[in-house]
């Protein structure tokens, strides 16, 4: 039997069916299908559809899910094939329960298929609670990474997409928290099109199918409404074919806020105009009205709802289930083992192990052992913000004792509060610890310290921190440890940089495990134990200490990130130490010199020559070789091998004339010419990197 109406005929070109449809609504539900929660227009068969809908590192606030590490900690495995991986699993799981959702009529928040994910805002400040949720601080690392999650996310079928991805916050949106509703971030063109832009169009270049607008506004214009934007940018600049939704009561920011409007109904014609298709809250309900003022066409309305439409009917959700790939995934894969074990090796892949004088890895047969710290029994510290639930969620004293071999003794004490003022009186920690071979005391942040505005219930600043240092109630007891401990190894969790200075000088070994997912305690135990090498490497720079940071309020990147900063780091960008060692020599560049259609083949042997096996991230940074106003060193490519104990191989970049260009005070990109160093190492150039220990990087010298 035919279709009742031609939009419903899956047979017919998408135009087509979006045209029909568009042709038989009025004004009102038009406008109806704007918002987020767009109600069912039952006289034509269209069914209710909730838009919104997280991801961020798992399905997020549906039930049972696979939790995998907070994306930070995605950042720090640098492995492009892995975070497509983990993407492919949550659009899995996503699919499964969409489908389940249908089946029982159920087609609620959080049970669609458009998910508001990746967030590829730069993380330019330490103190952002929601700089957890990216993929660090620089453009290049987040743009790949980025790019893998939206291809996993939406997948390669030539008719349908899985789910539709969202790259957020369209921009220049990274705190601080407590302002984002009225602040106007103020950068650079420079800043802009060198830093805050690259991730954005490089996704957009891959096909994401949503943008969300920020709450802040950019350069004076509210960022869902901002012709610069949305408008000049995004469609006419980059070719922008999908949809554009806003953040959560981000229109009404405009009037009640941002004062930009008078009106909601000034607010929702400015949005629409500019090109903000959808409305995460209600603001759009006053387009009815803007219509009747003149304030916007009907026709402009049509054009955003096409776009919108076009999501719904690439995702399948105007034809009948079963005609649709992955309608027959099963509910049984949420959560399932093979889930799990994926989200442990990425937890294992995120660890950075950032100090080491030989304690590591612990042996399975220690007689005696203290676990310590109040993040180690915490599941705050395994899920981060934006989480799904999991049947199992193992904490990090779980999955370290469960690795002690039977008849060692493992205690568990608290030790000290998480932010708190310091304990009186008598702390049995410290006797305990005097009776231990080794203490793993396991400090930092979780979730109920840093995140977004109204996520947190112990930031003082919205989810933001004011100083980056550790609290200083862990420090003094970490300090009081360290007289009681024959070996100290400190396990450190968290979204962001924490500045240790005085950690990395009394402590024996020091692990970053991020917010590792449901399964983060056993992988804590997988590196500790040597199960696995570590291989992750920082996707931030960690500063020495609050006062080395520029104000958080001031978007301008001088002083930021590795590539701008003129302050010595604790930790810098890209480092991450292993249980073996790799020694880079042979660099060679052909040609060594190019022109603006050549591209540049830099190579390096790279050879294990410890005693076990482990793998490598390789990273090729290119610096200019005078003071021209550009990046002191930026990162170009990266690649992850695995190397026997001594097993040689040759690494080889291609670089191409894009790769040395600039940016001007304009924004315009400015030809390379010139000469250039190129470096290959395991770490960003730094001198700080040879102190703590990482391989000497190669050197080459190219001219255009």
């Amino acid at each position: 039997m035919a279709p009742e109406f031609p939009f419903l005929n899956s047979a017919l070109p998408l135009q087509h069916r979006i045209d029909d449809l568009v042709g038989r609504l009025t004004l009102l539900e038009k406008v109806s299908q704007l918002m987020h929660d767009s109600p069912a227009v039952e006289r034509l068969g269209v069914p209710a559809y909730n838009w919104w809908n997280e991801a961020c590192h798992g399905v997020g606030r549906s039930g049972v899910a696979t939790v995998f590490p907070q994306v930070i900690g995605l950042g720090a495995t640098w492995n492009r094939k892995l975070v497509k991986q983990v993407a492919e699993v949550v659009s899995d799981e996503a699919r499964a329960k969409h489908h389940y959702a249908v089946s029982k009529g159920r087609r609620g928040h959080y049970q669609g298929l458009t998910f508001w994910t990746p967030n590829i805002n730069i993380f330019r400040d330490p103190r952002w609670g929601r700089g957890q949720e990216t993929f660090g601080e620089d453009p290049y690392l987040t743009g790949e990474l980025g790019v893998a999650t939206v291809q996993g996310l939406q997948g390669d079928n030539p008719n349908y997409l899985k789910t539709a991805a969202c790259a957020k916050h369209f921009a220049v949106h990274s705190g601080p928290e407590a302002d984002r509703h009225t602040f106007d971030a103020q950068p650079t063109l420079k800043d802009l099109y060198e830093t805050y832009f690259p991730a954005f169009e490089k996704l957009v270049s891959h096909g994401v199918e949503s943008v969300m607008g920020a709450y802040n506004r950019l350069l004076g214009e509210p960022c869902c409404g901002s012709k610069f934007l949305l408008a000049d940018t995004l469609r006419k600049k980059w070719g922008f074919k999908g949809h554009v939704v806003s953040d959560c009561g981000a229109i009404d920011d405009f009037h009640s806020f941002h004062k930009s409007t008078k009106t909601a109904a000034e607010s929702a014609a400015l949005a629409v105009r500019n090109g903000c298709d959808l409305n995460c809250g209600c603001t759009y309900t006053d387009l009815v009205l803007a219509v009747k003022e003149g304030l916007i066409t009907e026709s402009e309305i049509d054009t955003a709802l096409k776009r919108l439409l076009s999501t719904r009917f690439k995702l399948g959700l105007f034809d009948a289930q079963e005609s649709v790939p992955w309608s027959k995934l099963s509910p049984h894969i949420i959560d399932s083992p093979e889930h799990r074990l994926l989200s442990r090796k990425a937890a294992v892949e995120s660890m950075v192990l950032l100090k080491n004088n030989g304690i590591l890895p612990l042996s399975k047969d220690v007689e005696s052992l203290l676990i310590t710290g109040p993040t180690a029994s915490s599941v705050d510290t395994l899920i981060g913000n934006y989480y799904g639930l999991s049947s199992k969620l193992v904490t990090i004293v779980e999955g370290i004792a469960g690795r002690i071999t039977e008849g060692g003794r493992t205690v568990y004490r608290v030790g000290c509060a998480l932010n708190q003022t310091p304990m009186t009186g008598i702390n049995y920690t410290y006797p305990t610890a005097e009776e231990a071979d080794v203490v793993v005391a396991v400090l930092g942040l979780n979730s109920l310290m840093e995140g977004e505005e109204g996520d947190t219930v112990s930031s003082q600043t919205g989810g933001d921190r004011k100083t980056i240092e550790l609290a200083s109630c862990q420090l003094e007891f970490l300090i009081e440890l360290r007289k009681h401990s024959k070996k100290l190894v400190l396990v450190l969790t968290g979204g962001c940089a924490i500045a240790i200075p005085e950690a990395h000088e009394i402590c024996d070994a020091i692990l970053q495990v991020w917010y590792p997912g449901c399964e983060g305690g056993n992988a804590v135990a997988d590196v500790l134990f040597g199960d696995v090498s570590p291989s992750g490497k920082l996707p931030i720079t960690v500063p020495k200490k609050t006062s080395d940071l520029p104000a958080f309020d001031d978007y301008s990147m001088n002083n930021r990130t590795y590539r701008f900063s003129n302050v010595e780091p604790l930790y810098p960008f890209g480092f991450g130490l292993t249980y073996t060692q790799f020694e880079y020599h042979s660099m060679n560049g052909d040609p060594t010199s190019f022109t603006l259609k050549e591209s540049v083949k830099v190579s390096g042997r790279i050879r294990n020559v410890g005693s076990r096996p482990a793998d490598e991230i390789v990273q090729c940074y290119v610096l200019p070789t005078d003071k021209r106003n550009a990046p002191k060193a930026t990162l170009v490519d990266f690649t992850k091998v695995h190397l026997e104990p001594g097993e040689e191989i040759v690494v080889a970049f291609n670089l191409k004339a894009v790769a040395f260009a600039s940016i001007d005070e304009s924004g315009l990109k400015v030809a390379p010419t010139g000469k250039y160093r190129v470096v290959m190492g395991a770490s960003s150039p730094s001198a700080r990197s040879d102190v703590l220990g990482a391989p000497k990087p190669l050197e080459f010298i190219v001219s255009c």
